[in-house]
């Protein structure tokens, strides 16, 4: 949970009633001390699952926050590594951490690349997109990506519907929407709005070809069915764009 450095239940609470840009430039010093964070524990599998698949030449972490998933890259890219966030104060506490990688401000809903990286990833981002603007994001991954090239996104599998994980995700995601509709500017972070049917269809529809492996080291639900599987999205060989 949350460690005594981490941010205080009143900065959470501003940081909450914040834009989503704002509210990460706000939480961006504390951040690496909250949950939030992308466990080691998926950074390590999701490494180790990719580890099979290349080595890779230049790398970009999709919405990189403070940087965590630069732990990934660098294990497997043997180029240059770059992250890229729109929240100017999660750049800054990345480039401080990171300062050998490559730091870009921008839009992930306008990503300002064209095929210059054989490996994507983006880790814990999803929910901060609504269905609607998921084809936009994997358009941008798509255009980024060389021929032959990688987006890889690792994603929780919904657990049981009589698990106490799945009424804590349904109870938070319905805070959420009553908070968005109440207040403004809205703040978009779901855990139920990415299911993996439909982020294989829209991955499908921009171009990609997609296939998902369960990340096994990292559990299974009292049923048997992972706690987590790593999406593949592969962009076609061929020169062909979209």
């Amino acid at each position: 949970m949350f460690s005594p450095q981490g941010p205080s239940l009143r900065e959470l609470c501003i940081q909450a009633l914040s834009s989503v840009e704002h509210g990460y430039d706000l939480l961006a010093p504390k951040f690496d001390h909250t949950p939030f964070r992308t466990p080691e524990t998926i950074l390590d599998a999701t490494a180790q699952a990719l580890s099979e698949l290349g080595p890779f030449g230049q790398g970009l972490d999709l919405c990189c926050g403070t940087g965590a998933g630069m732990l990934v890259l660098r294990s497997l890219c043997q180029g240059r590594i770059t992250g890229v966030d729109f929240s100017a104060g999660m750049i800054a506490q990345a480039r401080s951490a990171h300062p050998d990688a490559t730091w870009v401000r921008a839009n992930a809903l306008a990503l300002p690349f064209a095929a210059g990286f054989d490996l994507v990833v983006s880790l814990g981002a999803l929910g901060h997109f609504l269905p609607s603007e998921r084809p936009a994001l994997f358009e941008g991954a798509y255009r980024a990506l060389r021929p032959g090239g990688l987006l890889a996104l690792p994603i929780g599998v919904p657990p049981p519907v009589m698990s106490v994980w799945h009424w804590a995700t349904l109870g938070f995601d319905v805070a959420m929407r009553v908070r968005n509709a109440v207040w403004r500017p809205p703040f978009v972070m779901y855990y139920r709005t990415s299911p993996l049917p439909a982020v294989r269809d829209d991955l499908t529809a921009a171009g990609f070809t997609v296939t998902a492996v369960d990340l096994a080291g990292l559990g299974q639900h009292r049923d048997g069915s992972p706690q987590c599987q790593l999406v593949l999205a592969r962009k076609p060989a061929s020169r062909r764009d979209r």
